[in-house]
């Protein structure tokens, strides 16, 4: 039962986090401002978690990483102030115009 209530916090997390970028598409957010603002849904997320569901969002071309122009080294930036933006195709997820099984509430 655990189990259950764990994914579908997941999906709840992942799809929020599209909803709460979808806000103000196309411009992109810091990790850290995405995080702050997912806490009043969900006061217990950890950062870990959050950076995870990111990474995943990522992986799945819902969200792209914009490198800032004073960025040095890219991968040196903390993820906390790394700036990401929403895809076409995570608005469409965000708005329910296609389904990902993984992004379900």
């Amino acid at each position: 039962m655990d189990n259950k209530i764990g994914v579908r916090k997941i999906k709840q997390v992942r799809h929020e986090i599209l909803v709460a970028m979808k806000m103000l598409y196309p411009a992109a957010l810091m990790g850290e401002q995405i995080m702050r603002s997912l806490l009043i849904l969900f006061p217990q997320l950890e950062w870990d978690h959050f950076r995870r569901d990111l990474a995943y969002l990522c992986e799945k071309g819902y969200v792209v990483r914009v490198v800032a122009d004073n960025e040095v080294d890219e991968r040196a930036t903390p993820w906390r102030r790394r700036w990401f933006r929403l895809t076409s195709r995570g608005v469409e997820v965000a708005d329910h115009c296609i389904d990902d099984p993984a992004m379900e509430e």
